[in-house]
């Protein structure tokens, strides 16, 4: 480990150990004066943003909180060093994911991990030939990449299988609906993004695909990576575009997936335009998950001397098949740690329905039981949910909702549990990584707050702990909320934490 990264270990930890001595203290320090009305130097940047206060809702106070106990218990309602429309419910964007991350932590642990198995119904014959099918059942996990695949088919191999005439079988039925996307509407005008990819419990790379697109004056040239058996890439229907090579995804329109002629695999027809005199290359949905298992599956058996049968179903595993292979991915504590550091949302969603499964009651849909267990979680520790808004828990959304004062509340209770370490390693750290990699480096709590970040059009947050001057922890949450928050109002967050930053006893 570099002198750099053991530095920002310590100061992770010494931060982490912070809390949990402030929020274990019995002898609280003086109660900080409330405030209501809104710091000179946050009004002055709404002012320079153009944004009316308003817009704004913040909670921020020093831990332990101000609260009283009573008959042993502490009280969660606050008075806060700073709060200004902390009981409005508004738009959290990717800072709920705090919120999932805490209660996904504390109910699943931090060591559970989610898993892919190929399983038969039977061993094969003296032929290597098996009588039923091979079925790959997913399990939520978060890594089931090309590499994690090709081993688990190695390893089928090298037990004696070698023909499947029976086809393949894809089991999805951890969550309930199996394959949600289908009914979803497209969150923006970027659906083959990798961020608006939505998870089901058998995701294969993320549902990505690399693309390649390079072009000249006369010439278009793409490619895929992997360059996969059974599907061609077909650029004929691309037009040009007049825009600039930056702004290409604006003229991409939606591809189009093809029976390749003769029954031979699959062709992509790329639909839209691309500049000229441009080079451009990113991972994307592309292709149908439906599609791509089977096509990456059969790539890769026949590679490693196998045959596979035509037929692919979607279903169950039945009761008493035999394991041959199994994927895990990492603990949940590390998978978070890199979903909140990157504000990954397929990553965030998949474990809001890992949550959801863990406590589905027969015929529940996944997402309902999430919710239901959040909800749970949160009357248990005393909190009202009064305004809360759910839809997948990790912020791509213009439904949910949630109280500033809600929020920092959770953050405070998180302080207590033992999940804190893992929750406070996961916020990026102001001017140092993650989210916060460029900003706040001129403000105190560079190197020092943890926050999660959040970013939609209209709606921008942050939110975590904040040591003041004396290295006292602050929970924080600030949001705002306007037409043109994405484009103004990161400035005045940043302004809420540098003003918690520079506070005193």
């Amino acid at each position: 480990m570099s002198g750099c990264a053991q530095l920002h270990h310590r100061a992770g930890w010494l931060l982490s150990a912070l809390l949990a001595l402030w929020a274990a203290s019995a002898q609280a320090a003086p109660a900080a004066q409330a405030t209501t009305d809104v710091p000179a130097p946050v009004q002055a940047a709404l002012d320079q943003a153009g944004l009316p206060a308003t817009a704004l809702g913040v909670v921020a106070y020093p831990l332990p909180d101000e609260g009283a106990r009573t008959g042993g218990k502490m009280m969660h309602r606050r008075t806060a060093a700073l709060r200004w429309q902390a009981e409005q419910a508004m738009a959290p964007s990717s800072s709920i994911k705090i919120l999932t991350a805490v209660v996904a932590l504390d109910r699943l642990g931090a060591g559970t991990r989610g898993r892919t198995e190929l399983l038969t119904e039977g061993p094969p014959d003296a032929e290597g030939r098996l009588a039923g099918p091979l079925y790959l059942r997913g399990g939520a996990d978060a890594q089931l990449d090309w590499g994690a695949l090709w081993l688990m088919l190695r390893q089928a191999r090298e037990q004696g299988v070698r023909e499947v005439p029976a086809g393949l079988v894809l089991d999805r039925s951890l969550f309930r609906p199996a394959r949600p996307e289908p009914t979803l509407p497209p969150f923006d005008e970027y659906p083959e993004s990798a961020y608006n990819v939505v998870p089901d419990a058998l995701l294969l790379n993320g549902n990505l695909i690399g693309l390649s697109l390079e072009s000249d004056s006369q010439t278009l040239r793409g490619r895929l990576s992997p360059a996969w058996r059974g599907l061609q890439l077909d650029l004929s229907a691309l037009a040009w575009s007049e825009r600039p090579c930056a702004d290409w995804e604006l003229d991409f329109g939606r591809p189009q997936l093809l029976p390749a002629p003769e029954g031979q695999g699959w062709r992509l027809r790329l639909q839209g335009s691309f500049p000229r005199q441009c080079q451009q290359r990113q991972d994307m949905s592309l292709v149908d998950r439906q599609a791509l298992v089977p096509l990456v599956l059969r790539s890769l058996w026949e590679e490693l001397g196998g045959s596979l049968g035509p037929a692919v179903q979607e279903a169950a595993t039945p009761a008493g098949a035999q394991l041959l292979a199994q994927h895990q991915d990492r603990p949940l504590g590390e998978l978070l740690r890199g979903a909140l550091k990157s504000s990954d949302n397929p990553l965030t969603r998949l474990v809001y329905l890992r949550l959801g499964a863990s406590v589905a009651r027969p015929g529940e849909e996944t997402l309902a039981a999430a919710d239901r267990a959040v909800r749970e979680w949160l009357a248990e520790q005393g909190l009202d949910a009064q305004g809360l808004v759910l839809e997948n828990g990790s912020g791509l959304s213009r439904r949910e909702r949630i109280r500033p004062e809600l929020l920092a509340a959770v953050l405070a209770r998180a302080a207590r549990l033992p999940l804190a370490p893992e929750l406070q390693s996961g916020l990026p750290l102001a001017g140092v990584d993650g989210t916060l990699r460029r900003r706040l480096k001129a403000s105190p709590a560079a190197g020092r707050a943890r926050l999660k970040t959040g970013s939609l059009n209209e709606a921008v947050a942050l939110a975590g702990y904040v040591p003041d001057r004396q290295g006292r922890p602050w929970v924080l949450v600030a949001f705002v909320n306007h037409e043109q928050a994405g484009r103004r109002g990161r400035p005045v967050l940043d302004a809420v934490a540098d003003w918690v930053a520079r506070q005193s006893p």
